[in-house]
């Protein structure tokens, strides 16, 4: 828990900006989905403005009131948010997306499936792989680089390798 103020202070309406403050603060990016004029939500934006962060929109219906706020902030250069991928590209983590979903797809080639099985999250060492895989250590430390860059693993210290 983050705070400015003593435990015990109430939630009062006043203490919601300087809350969003610290909240944009922490943020890598606000994502405003409705707000009227004048709202939190647009304080909020102008705070992280302010701190550097990304701004992104959700478009709404023309005729709603809460429609107003995004569609200016995008009329004035904010991101268009429709999906999370939207986000996780404007804020430059959109191949994340696509490692995960290449992640879930075990490999074909044999020697790397039986590899990718023998990881976990707890670190283990190339000559514990080795010996496990009974297999010369350059097919070992090619297979173990080859995985990596497929972003099925990554190393977790040296020489030591983990699923990613």
């Amino acid at each position: 828990m983050v705070s400015e103020f003593p435990i015990g202070t109430r939630p009062l309406p006043q203490l919601f900006p300087v809350r969003n403050r610290l909240i944009s603060g922490l943020a890598r990016a606000v994502v405003v989905v409705e707000a009227r004029p004048g709202s939190g939500a647009l304080i909020t934006v102008d705070y992280a403005l302010e701190q550097g962060r990304d701004v992104f929109a959700v478009p709404g219906p023309i005729y709603s009131q809460a429609s107003i706020g995004p569609h200016r902030l995008l009329r004035n250069g904010a991101g268009l948010a429709t999906c999370a991928a939207d986000i996780l590209e404007g804020i430059g983590m959109g191949d994340l997306a696509a490692q995960r979903e290449a992640r879930e797809i075990l490999p074909d080639e044999p020697i790397e499936r039986a590899m990718l099985g023998l990881l976990s999250h707890e670190p283990q060492h190339i000559d514990a792989l080795r010996h496990a895989m009974n297999l010369p250590i350059d097919q070992v430390s090619s297979t173990l680089a080859l995985l990596e860059l497929k972003g099925f693993i990554r190393q977790a210290g040296p020489m030591e390798y983990v699923r990613a």
